[in-house]
């Protein structure tokens, strides 16, 4: 048996009577034995101390919605209303001539994630990449499509006439708007940090002779974004970079990894203890005038040796790289 709570709606937790209160009961849970000798002893908290419900294998009910994860002032969505209300798109779309094959991914999708990513300073393709996973903003941006690294270098080169003069339009609108920095681009021509500018406002003939300069920025981050994806190319090859080695790709993986990175420092940790306590007791015959090589006194730097061993424990600091644990 294990005790559980009810749910009550109103955010609270609270032993008493059943109800829309949230009551304490008993509820009888059986807990497979490989379940429960894989899963570490649970931390011991304050007697009575209540914490905020954390289910991490929890379901959703309802499909999730990006667009509820997303501030209604990010910058994405910002990025995302640019591209589908202000940019002319055609000569993005007139260079896929080709019907066969499969499907590419949508040019104003690889559009969005690119000019947000070059920027919010993200200029490596797998970065990119990586973000349409792991970050809310990049996942808005591409609707949950998750190009490689090879797509998104591809694209930037297939399309970089087009994208240079998209970026400079952008850059334009945002400066004409009244904006003086977007992401970690300052329209003043410099990259900036804070909120701060040296230009607050800028007349129209201010603007005509600002556009070179930001199309020189544009240029610069088209440049880097290449230096580094060829940069990157040369290190991992068709690799993302960041990915497990093969063994610690899967989660029965890591526990076993983990658990001959344990084994191996106890055995060290043993081994360590033996040597000591054999030293040990061969100096203390020695003291005594007995010989070393005697059998009697090797049998007991033996004996104490196999007992130093039983009772010992790796240092807390001591350390192995389960990474290679294989």
């Amino acid at each position: 048996m294990t005790r559980g709570w009810l749910p009550d709606y109103g955010g609270r937790r609270k032993a008493g009577v059943m109800g829309e209160q949230q009551t304490l009961v008993d509820v009888p849970v059986e807990v497979p034995v490989e379940a429960a000798s894989a899963e570490a002893a649970p931390s011991v908290a304050a007697v009575g101390k209540v914490f905020r419900d954390y289910q991490p294998g929890q379901t959703m009910l309802l499909p999730p919605s990006l667009d509820e994860w997303l501030p209604a002032e990010h910058l994405a969505r910002f990025v995302d209303e640019l591209v589908e209300t202000h940019l002319d798109l055609g000569l993005l779309y007139a260079a896929h001539t080709n019907v066969k094959g499969f499907p590419p991914y949508d040019p104003r999708m690889m559009l969005k994630v690119l000019l947000y990513g070059y920027l919010t300073g993200v200029r490596s393709s797998r970065k990119l990449e990586t973000a349409c996973v792991e970050q809310v903003a990049f996942r808005f941006l591409a609707a949950n499509q998750c190009p490689d690294h090879r797509a998104f270098s591809r694209f930037r080169r297939r399309h970089l006439a087009a994208m240079d003069g998209l970026f400079v339009q952008v850059l334009v609108l945002c400066q004409q708007a009244g904006m003086v920095k977007l992401g970690n681009v300052g329209l003043d021509g410099t990259k900036v940090k804070a909120n701060a500018s040296r230009h607050k406002a800028m007349s129209y003939a201010r603007m005509n002779e600002r556009e070179p300069e930001l199309a020189a920025i544009v240029k610069q981050m088209l440049d880097e974004a290449e230096a580094v994806d060829a940069a990157e190319d040369e290190m991992y090859g068709d690799a993302r970079g960041d990915e497990l080695p093969e063994h610690l790709r899967t989660k029965q993986g890591r526990l076993e990894a983990l658990r001959r990175a344990k084994q191996q420092l106890e055995e060290e940790a043993a081994q360590a203890a033996a040597d000591k306590a054999r030293t040990k007791e061969r100096k203390k015959a020695e003291r005594r005038g007995e010989d070393p090589d005697d059998p009697q006194v090797i049998e007991r730097c033996e004996q104490a040796a196999d007992e130093a061993a039983a009772t010992a424990v790796p240092q807390p600091k001591a350390q192995r790289n389960f990474m290679r644990c294989v």
